[in-house]
């Protein structure tokens, strides 16, 4: 089986723990058998790698989150898109990529599934049977749809029959849910079979390619607009399999904190017991005093502070959308930094961080076109290499970085320092030129 997980989104309705980098499905808040915490990213993979053995595994995601998909799953094959668009472009280009790259045949079938699922290990195992509707079925496209447990407002509706599907409707009103149950409506859970042919004639209506790399210089030219909209819903030979059992978009603090395990995450926090039912997560070495709340969230990270009830958590994403501040904390493949100060303007920038670099991990080499920096050791030993000269750094070494200056840092032990970007406008990851050796 080939399956494409779709890892796009930014998330924002888990502000401030999320951001267009630390997207919701890489934060690390739920609790697996062994009571260790992982990622949405990391359950999925799990629970495919459990259920389907020797499938095929593609992520499909934007440049920005490629080092956290190292960190969290380690080697996994990714399909990057050039920017960020929607589902169509991005599955266009995953059939692109299994063509081109991976030369299967255009008759080959993949699975499209989301990446931030939470479902039983069952809903995975279900997915050989998507892939059979088109396989060895006369359909043109199989979905999985879930067996609804109440009359949603939140989740658009697969209208079927014995596992023939007549038509979709999107986010009705609960009396107009209630009926489509009552009718064999399943919830649309996002995931798709096609063959890999079917898909590239679909892009080839938007752009002329011959290769991915042609596809990719031309991505902008594919609508930006969900495959739902550009496919699914234009298709008469659909069918699907049913899924009864657990199923969750934990994409809001309401529904997220009904599975996490843990009132209280993080250091300093102390909270009344007039509380009910109130979550409160502190990321930052502040102390935070809750009292009095009850039904509620308290948030607290390096880009903001949240206290909503969790009724209201769900319509965050308007107010979030008015936010619009660079992320302040990153993890990379290598470690993590996060941001102290930022100061802007076209005559004079600075950026100030706090890195820290796993021990054996590297900064790879690479220089800086529009910033200086200078790097001061406040923990920890490694090996600094500026223009192909080694030096041994460790704790009080100051270091002068110039522009396009080429450097790379390699940590012999856990390693921190304080990093002091200097330069003109907007001093951002994007003025980062690596040199691959």
């Amino acid at each position: 089986m080939n399956m494409v997980l779709l890892s796009g989104g930014s998330g924002k309705r888990l502000w401030p723990l999320s951001n267009d980098i630390l997207s919701k499905q890489f934060l690390k808040l739920l609790k697996n058998e062994r009571s260790e915490y992982e990622s949405m990213v990391q359950r999925v993979m799990r629970q495919i790698n459990e259920s389907l053995t020797g499938a095929n595994v593609f992520v499909s995601s934007n440049a920005s989150q490629a080092d956290i998909l190292r960190s969290q799953l380690g080697s996994v094959e990714t399909i990057l898109e050039p920017s960020r668009r929607n589902t169509f472009p991005a599955i266009a280009l995953a059939a692109a990529y299994l063509y081109y790259y991976k030369q299967l045949n255009e008759n080959e079938v993949f699975v499209i599934c989301p990446i931030d699922v939470f479902a039983e290990s069952k809903y995975f195992q279900l997915l050989a049977e998507v892939e059979k509707l088109v396989a060895f079925g006369k359909n043109e496209i199989g979905l999985l749809g879930v067996s609804p447990t109440y009359p949603s407002e939140k989740y658009g509706y697969i209208l079927q029959k014995d596992g023939v599907v007549s038509g979709f409707i999107e986010k009705p009103t609960a009396d107009r849910a209630g009926a489509l149950i009552s009718s064999g409506a399943l919830w649309n859970c996002g995931v798709f079979s096609v063959k890999i042919g079917y898909v590239l004639n679909h892009a080839r209506k938007y752009a002329e390619f011959s290769s991915f790399e042609s596809l990719c210089e031309q991505y902008q030219n594919l609508p930006l607009i969900s495959f739902d909209y550009e496919v699914v819903e234009k298709e008469a030979s659909i069918g699907s399999v049913t899924y009864e059992g657990i199923w969750k978009d934990l994409g809001t603090w309401n529904t997220l904190t009904e599975e996490m395990n843990d009132e209280i995450m993080g250091r300093n926090v102390l909270v009344s017991e007039s509380c009910q039912n109130t979550h409160v997560l502190n990321m930052l070495n502040l102390p935070i005093v809750v009292q009095d709340l009850t039904n509620a969230v308290v948030v607290a990270s390096h880009d903001g502070i949240l206290v909503t009830s969790k009724h209201g958590s769900s319509f965050l994403k308007p107010l979030v959308d008015q936010i619009n501040l660079r992320p302040m904390y990153e993890q990379r493949g290598w470690g993590n930094y996060r941001v102290l100060e930022y100061k802007q303007s076209n005559e004079s920038s600075s950026l100030v961080k706090r890195m820290h670099i796993d021990a054996g991990k590297s900064i790879s080499c690479q220089y800086h076109t529009k910033r200086s920096e200078f790097w001061v050791i406040v923990r920890g030993k490694g090996i600094l290499t500026i223009d192909g000269v080694d030096s041994v750094v460790s704790l009080g070494n100051v270091i002068h970085i110039p522009r396009e200056a080429k450097h790379s840092l390699l940590a012999a032990t856990d390693l921190e320092f304080i990093e002091v970007q200097l330069g003109n406008g907007n001093l951002d990851e994007e003025d980062i030129v690596r040199i691959i050796e």
